[in-house]
């Protein structure tokens, strides 16, 4: 299949994550990542946006009764860089997690503006 958008990871926190998991969840990981790259709508059953954030989405890996989340945003339309993952254990989406995303993610931003301003 054809790529529309180009995902990359920011520094190493989804390695981290993903080398934490095995290979049948690293598996998956990879083919949701695959769908983000090749679908032109991202069905919100594997990339959601999360509500209260600027631009903040997440990746949803379901593997039998498991669920992890890869938090990512979009960054000139077809571009998407992964930020930290984890295993969900609630229905909600811990805070902290979140805004750990949230901060990666102007963490991101301001190293782009130094490297553009130069």
């Amino acid at each position: 299949m054809k790529k529309v958008r180009e995902v990359i990871a920011y520094k190493d926190y989804f390695e981290r994550f993903l080398l934490e998991q095995d290979q049948k969840v690293q598996d998956k990981i990879f083919k949701i990542i695959e769908i983000i790259e090749t679908y032109e709508r991202v069905p919100c059953k594997y990339l959601k946006a999360i509500v209260g954030t600027k631009g903040l989405f997440e990746a949803r890996i379901k593997l039998a009764s498991n669920i992890w989340r890869v938090f990512c945003f979009f960054d000139e339309g077809k571009l998407v860089i992964l930020l930290n993952g984890f295993a969900k254990k609630s229905q909600k989406t811990p805070k902290k997690e979140i805004q750990k995303a949230t901060r990666l993610m102007y963490m991101y931003y301001e190293e782009k503006q130094k490297r553009d301003g130069d």
